[in-house]
């Protein structure tokens, strides 16, 4: 465990980091002792500052929910982090070279909430009940913190990822809105292409063998700290895709078949 002192460097470094957009070395050196609920304490920090500044939370990511990318970090849940309201762009929209620092993108189905859903015991059926509609997405990765310490070679770990706001970024929304019930969210699936080239293909089995389940589990996290998600809020369930590197000058295209399509412009 750290201090509340060291939470607070952390945090600050990260929001300093997102302002100037310059990467700052791994909190696990930093802080060797850190474990994943200091993480989270860093994430809550660094969510206040930005509170502070005058922005506003507009919902929830979630992330590592693929059994692939869970082996890749040696985890067995998921993580989570905050949208901002600041994060929305609208599909199709051009992304401005100077607003991230080292971006990538994975395709979701995100869920938008018309009541509140708080745990603990939230199932899967109560997600789908609190659920107004789903979309296709498009989530903005970016990391305020080095991929790999150039010093010792040393990569970063899901505890400098959560402090990171879970390299939340942005948040494309397109496609029509459908309700959860009318569909198999388990079937949507997604083409994903960077400049007319597909990079990526996946189903929304991917993510957790139900999306639903993702959000479920946010809920019941969410109430161990007194915590839920609320109407009108929006969800991203989780990638069911490889993240994509979006260079300066990419097109990034999704189809989402009878879904729909949602695209975003890297200037």
């Amino acid at each position: 465990m750290i201090t509340p002192e060291q939470v607070s460097d952390a945090a600050e470094q990260l929001y300093e980091a997102e302002r100037t957009r310059k990467q700052i070395r791994l909190l696990t050196l930093q802080f060797p002792d850190m474990v994943m609920d200091d993480a989270y304490e860093v994430q809550k920090a660094l969510v206040q500052k930005k509170l502070s500044s005058g922005n506003a939370i507009k919902g929830w990511k979630i992330g590592l929910t693929s059994k692939a990318m869970q082996a890749a970090l040696n985890i067995d849940i998921p993580d989570s982090g905050v949208l901002f309201e600041d994060m929305f762009f609208d599909d199709g929209a051009v992304i401005p070279k100077d607003r991230f620092i080292q971006t990538r993108i994975e395709a979701e189905i995100a869920f938008i909430m018309k009541s509140d859903l708080k745990g603990p015991n939230v199932t899967v059926e109560d997600v789908i009940k609190a659920t107004d509609h789903v979309r296709p997405s498009l989530e903005i990765l970016d990391t305020r913190i080095m991929r790999l310490d150039p010093e010792t070679g040393k990569i970063r770990t899901i505890v400098d990822t959560i402090s990171d706001n879970a390299a939340n970024a942005g948040i494309v929304l397109g496609g029509k809105p459908v309700a959860p019930t009318e569909l198999d969210l388990r079937w949507i699936g997604a083409i994903v292409s960077r400049n007319g080239e597909v990079e990526e293909t996946g189903l929304g089995a991917g993510v957790l063998n139900e999306p639903a389940k993702g959000i479920a589990w946010l809920a019941n996290r969410l109430a161990q700290y007194g915590d839920m998600i609320s109407a009108g809020q929006t969800v991203l369930s989780g990638s069911f895709i490889r993240p994509i590197e979006a260079r300066h000058g990419d097109k990034i295209f999704a189809d989402f078949g009878p879904f729909g399509t949602v695209s975003c412009d890297f200037e």
